[in-house]
Parts: C-alpha cells; sequence; structure tokens
C-alpha cells in the first residue's frame, strides 16, 4: 500500500489572498502612498501569501508580518492594541519575546472575521504611516466583501505622517 500525505486544512484560500493583496495595492496607487509590503496569514499564523513592492524598504516585510501575527495573538487589531498598551511598556516587550519578536503593535494590522465574528485570518501592511497602512488593510478586505476588524480606518488617516 502506498502512502500518501493528508491535506491540512487552512482558515483562508490562497486566492481570496491573492485578492486581497492586489485590492490593497489598487488603493495604495489610487492615494499615492508610498510602496507595501503586504503579508496575510491564516488563523493559525501561517503565511497564505505576501507580496512586497519595489521601493519597499526591506524591513516592511517582517513589519507586515508581525503586525498580522500580533493582531491573530492577541485577537484584535494592531490599533486597538496599541491604543490599550500604550502606557504598558514591559507588557508589549514581553509580548516581543514571547512572539519572537513577531508582535508589532502599530496599526496596519486588521483581522478578517466570518460570519459568526471569529478572525479566520489576518492581513499586515508596513509601507507608509501606520493609518495609511491600516486603512489599505481595512479598505481592501470591505472591497471584497469580507468583515474587516476594526471595522472603519481611523477618520484621520490620511494626516498622519510618517
Amino acid at each position: 500500500m502506498a502512502e500518501r500525505l493528508i491535506g491540512v486544512y487552512s482558515s483562508f484560500a490562497l486566492l481570496a489572498a491573492e485578492e486581497l493583496i492586489n485590492k490593497a495595492i489598487e488603493l495604495r496607487k489610487k492615494h499615492q502612498l508610498l510602496p507595501l509590503a503586504i503579508a496575510v496569514l491564516d488563523s493559525g499564523g501561517n503565511l497564505v501569501a505576501f507580496k512586497r513592492e519595489d521601493g519597499c524598504g526591506i524591513l516592511r516585510s517582517e513589519i507586515a508580518i508581525g503586525k498580522a501575527w500580533a493582531a491573530l495573538g492577541m485577537g484584535m487589531a494592531t490599533r486597538q492594541i496599541r491604543d490599550r498598551l500604550s502606557d504598558r511598556p514591559t507588557f508589549q516587550s514581553a509580548l516581543a519575546v514571547a512572539s519572537s519578536g513577531r508582535f508589532i503593535p502599530t496599526p496596519g494590522g486588521v483581522l478578517i472575521l466570518n460570519e459568526q465574528h471569529i478572525a479566520i485570518a489576518a492581513i499586515g501592511i508596513s509601507g507608509d504611516a501606520s493609518d495609511k497602512d491600516e486603512y489599505c488593510a481595512i479598505e481592501a478586505i470591505r472591497a471584497l466583501k469580507m468583515t474587516p476588524e476594526p471595522s472603519e480606518p481611523d477618520r484621520n488617516w490620511q494626516s498622519n505622517m510618517l
């Protein structure tokens, strides 16, 4: 009897991840933002898809993954993590250590929810100011008729500067 590998379930499809990434890049171009690195992780923290635009700094890929990882790891968007932990630097440092440095608590890590409002994936974006990264993530998710958390970008996203 020949051995065969058993498929492993992923909570987020490659095609959907690629569509999200392409939509985020489309939004980036529309608003003339800086080049982006974009990572989509499934609910287990596995990289489903990644793209780094030409001209994007070399640290941006790790930052994008770290934003998505932080959102999944804490069960909340990275804007919320930043706001809740701003006065707790020791805890932020502990989370960075616990995640082997993959914990980036700045806006741009957005959860993708299913119909039951359970996180099935996260997108992390880095390249421009954090609120602009988050805008591209949220609006890409919404454009594809999925549910982002948070549901709306920061109302002053355009004024955020690097």
